[in-house]
């Protein structure tokens, strides 16, 4: 049938303690053909109500034992799991629910097809709840599938150049202004770490700025910090095969972060924002950084190179110098630090660290109301001194086999002087396992969190 022919078929989400309620109300037909087919509201069960014709006239989705409130998963798996129709929700939610139903759908009908020839198939689709403003379901859906978009793309086709358009773009669409530094303008400028990383490859390193204020100025700012190492080979302490893999992953801070501030200027931020963006490849060559040199940094504080593996650290660093020179009221950093924090946490949950324990547990909020959660994580001082090094100020590695996220955010925390307020976050930015509505892919982790925070801190002109 047609698309634009067929009806739009009602929606009833169902718990399990409302199923029999809602099942008295229905017509004794209904209730023949749902008990036929065993539909008791469990979490993996929907099903299309026929009429006395056959045809579809509403659909039912089970929710379990679930507690009240809906989430963004819960959605993306019924959508995943409905016939590719039109839908609307039959009942009312409240506007966060209806928000998260609503974005559930546009997460689950994402498909990266960038390299396939058919086109993909249609997906179940929802009418935007009426409590939903048509901006915050638009704003929210572009940034993730932007996000997404860009990890999943393969390192050949979206290096450090390209990484580059991606950001003139978002800057060009919102107002803002763009600057970068490019190969040797990066060790003119003080940036001779990022400089130092990158420079094997044919792929020149770089730095971009973002800058942005809404209409009348703003008295704080915020500046948002994105590792986008495009690939990462280890340098020459190389990774095995399997390891480097999902590298085309490592630039996934700089996605979320560079999503998150198309998201914050659509929305209209009551801050100046600033987005930060050190991006590089990492690569073997002639003229490849090695372990055991001494870097220098925009800090002014000399690096001991332990690894070259450990690229991601010294690429932020000197972007953290920078934002920590421009007065921000708050930096918060994305990252696809540390394995560490995966062996710790999994793939699933984000380590959130920072300086301001208050931030902490707000950002962690955020993430749990958005259901994008993070997990705080102790920034450890008296583990510091495992970074020290005797020829240069640090290193950028512990001789130690332990605690390793926490040593990552301690190396970053050097860099971070002035500023009252610092968030970072080591997040994995990749879903490996196929879930319902969450294929397998790019996942970008902690975007919806951090708009809710910097939302809820700051303010925004337009419904978020």
């Amino acid at each position: 049938m047609d698309s634009k022919s067929e009806s739009v078929l009602p929606l009833w989400l169902l718990r399990e303690g409302q199923f029999d309620a809602w099942l008295a109300t229905q017509s004794s037909a209904a209730q023949r053909w749902l008990r036929e087919l065993g539909f008791c509201a469990q979490p993996d069960q929907t099903l299309l109500l026929p009429d006395a014709t056959g045809a579809p006239v509403a659909a039912v989705a089970g929710l379990g034992k679930a507690a009240p409130g809906l989430s963004i998963w819960q959605a993306a798996a019924i959508a995943d799991r409905l016939s590719a129709r039109r839908y609307v929700a039959a009942q009312e939610w409240d506007d966060a629910d209806a928000l998260q139903l609503a974005l559930g759908f546009e997460y689950a009908a994402y498909r990266f097809d960038r390299y396939r020839g058919a086109q993909a198939p249609r997906r179940a689709s929802l009418e935007r709840p009426a409590n939903v403003p048509r901006t915050a379901l638009e704003g929210a859906a572009r940034s993730l599938d932007l996000a997404r978009d860009w990890i999943n793309t393969p390192a050949g086709d979206f290096g450090p150049a390209e990484l580059a358009s991606a950001a003139r773009q978002v800057a060009l669409e919102n107002g803002a202004e763009f600057r970068e530094w490019v190969g040797e303008e990066l060790l003119t400028a003080g940036f001779a770490a990022i400089h130092a990383v990158g420079r094997a490859s044919a792929s020149a390193p770089r730095l971009l700025q973002l800058r942005w204020a809404p209409p009348g100025g703003a008295a704080r700012r915020v500046v948002l910090v994105g590792k986008g190492v495009c690939f990462d080979s280890g340098g020459l302490d190389l990774k095995p095969g399997a390891g480097m893999a999902l590298m085309k992953k490592d630039m996934g801070g700089a996605a979320v972060a560079l999503a998150l501030a198309h998201r914050l200027m659509s929305a209209r931020l009551g801050a100046e924002l600033w987005v930060l963006i050190p991006a590089v490849e990492n690569s073997i060559g002639g003229n490849a950084y090695r372990p055991g040199d001494v870097l220098a940094t925009h800090k002014g504080l000399s690096v001991e190179v332990g690894n070259t593996d450990a690229e991601g650290r010294l690429v932020l660093c000197d972007a953290l110098s920078l934002a920590d020179t421009q007065g921000a009221d708050l930096i918060i950093d994305f990252a696809t630090l540390t394995g560490a924090a995966r062996v710790a946490l999994g793939p699933e949950l984000p380590a959130l660290f920072g300086s301001d324990a208050t931030l902490v547990e707000d950002l962690s909020r955020a993430g749990a109301t958005e259901h994008d959660p993070l997990w705080p994580m102790p920034l450890w001082t008296p583990y510091a001194d495992e970074l020290s090094s005797k020829i240069a100020d640090l290193a950028n590695v512990a001789a130690s086999s332990f605690a390793g996220a926490i040593f990552g955010a301690l190396f970053l925390q050097r860099f971070v002087t002035a500023t009252p307020r610092w968030l970072h976050i080591d997040l994995y930015a990749w879903n490996p396992r196929e879930r319902p509505g969450r294929p397998v892919g790019a996942e970008p982790q902690a975007l919806r969190a951090a708009f809710r925070f910097l939302a809820q801190r700051y303010g925004i002109a337009q419904a978020g």
